[in-house]
């Protein structure tokens, strides 16, 4: 595996749009992920997860919600960052982070 390369300004910001773009698609995909984990992982009738002011759940319930959440949320993200800059380093020869 090669060290990755120093972006410069160029390749920065022809990533953005990109990086934007893919951002977007991310978030869908996490939403959909975290239904399908949560629908699993909850017995019963409840099949959306429960949002912070919903008084009828109890705060533990609430919180372990948001943690598999973000954590999906946050291993999607990198993911598809990471895939997208390395086919942007494909196809440009530079890397756009750092």
């Amino acid at each position: 595996m090669q060290p990755e390369q120093h972006a410069t300004k160029t390749a920065k910001i022809l990533y953005r749009p990109w990086g934007l773009i893919g951002s977007l698609v991310g978030g869908l995909i996490a939403g959909q992920v975290f239904q399908q984990v949560w629908k699993r992982l909850v017995p019963g009738d409840q099949e959306d997860p429960p949002k912070p002011l919903q008084s009828e759940y109890p705060l533990p319930q609430i919180l372990v919600a948001a943690l598999i959440q973000g954590a999906i949320f946050s291993v999607v993200r990198a993911l598809i960052n990471r895939g997208g800059a390395r086919v942007f380093q494909r196809w440009t020869g530079e890397w756009p982070g750092d």
